[in-house]
């Protein structure tokens, strides 16, 4: 597909990626009149937008962010809009409920923003869809060679023998992950059968919007409000920076573990203070990022977020015309975006 040397039709203009033709950002960090967000993490979006456009299928956790009230308007997966005449329309990510890459189409020219997104399966979100443009602008989380996922049913069974082990060892398992889409992943993946599912505040708010969206999720209760009884063969989720603070200390002897992309480095478990690693994420990994790119045909790709001028150069040296772009976007697979969306327990 060609692409065009003029103005370009999306570009970074301190506040979001900014479509002068239609009069909308994407996933801005400041307040604007009219904001187009790819999905509900928070570095992907601000309070106090005047209209916001939102994937249909996640409007739930939308609301769960933004508030029942705030001014949101939805659109189906592969529905479009016209905005000033720019044509915008929403295709999925893979990254967590309601995730979506965003199409611009203007005069002919077509830009893709992709937000964050994955490859593998996950039973709790559309599965990433390749859209085809003229210029892809692309995460790059984990943009290295040496991110290679592993089959994600062997990283389910390891959690589920890990809690398996610590049930018949009389121990709570406490695993730390993302409260919005890895803890509902996770959830909606293991064995119910081993023992009750507790969780953060955080992760029970999320979990009540993703049931409203029709996502099947085994039964879960609030930690809080647990018995003791209950406690030594559960499976606790909650957010990694609830890790050492006073609310972990109601669970006594337990075991603890961390899902995360971040877990496929050496010493990465150690750094977080944590008995188990589970390479579990819900962004790309190298190989699906360069798959991802060739499916887009595009010959200029934007590199945002992560390992962006690696990526870029190493995209340069392929042949394509790449630029790493800074943004404010950092990652749900970080500990940094963790304490940046951290929740308070009820």
């Amino acid at each position: 597909m060609r692409y065009a040397a003029h103005t370009p039709l999306l570009r970074n203009d301190g506040s979001g990626f900014y479509c002068e033709a239609g009069g909308f950002h994407i996933d801005p960090w400041n307040p604007v009149a009219r904001a187009v967000i790819t999905h509900g993490h928070a570095d992907h979006y601000a309070y106090g937008c005047e209209s916001y456009l939102v994937a249909a299928e996640g409007e739930t956790v939308f609301r769960a962010r933004l508030g029942v009230d705030a001014p949101i308007q939805t659109l189906g997966y592969g529905q479009s809009i016209d905005i000033n005449g720019v044509r915008v329309s929403m295709h999925p990510a893979g990254h967590i409920l309601g995730s979506a890459q965003i199409r611009v189409e203007h005069r002919g020219e077509v830009w893709v923003v992709s937000g964050d997104y994955k490859r593998q399966p996950d039973p709790t979100c559309a599965p990433f869809e390749p859209v085809r443009c003229d210029t892809f602008i692309t995460e790059a989380t984990f943009g290295l060679p040496v991110y290679r996922w592993p089959d994600p049913a062997e990283e389910i069974a390891r959690i589920n023998a890990w809690w398996r082990a610590n049930a018949d060892a009389g121990k709570s398992s406490l695993l730390f992950c993302y409260a919005l889409g890895k803890a509902q992943r996770v959830i909606a993946s293991v064995d119910p059968a081993i023992g009750p599912i507790l969780t953060h505040g955080s992760v029970e708010r999320l979990n009540r919007a993703y049931r409203e969206a029709g996502i099947a999720l085994p039964p879960t209760h609030y930690a809080m409000q647990a018995e003791r009884a209950d406690m030594s063969r559960a499976l606790v989720i909650a957010p990694l920076s609830a890790r050492g603070t006073t609310w972990t200390r109601r669970f006594g002897s337990h075991a603890s573990g961390f899902v995360s992309g971040w877990m496929r480095i050496r010493g990465a478990r150690r750094r977080r203070a944590v008995d188990r690693g589970f390479v579990l994420s819900d962004h790309v990994d190298w190989p699906g990022l360069m798959a991802s790119i060739n499916e887009t045909g595009a010959g200029r790709i934007l590199v945002t977020h992560g390992y962006i001028n690696v990526v870029a150069r190493w995209l340069n040296e392929a042949g394509y015309d790449a630029t790493a772009v800074e943004t404010r976007y950092t990652s749900s697979d970080t500990e940094d975006a963790e304490q940046l969306n951290m929740e308070e327990e009820e």
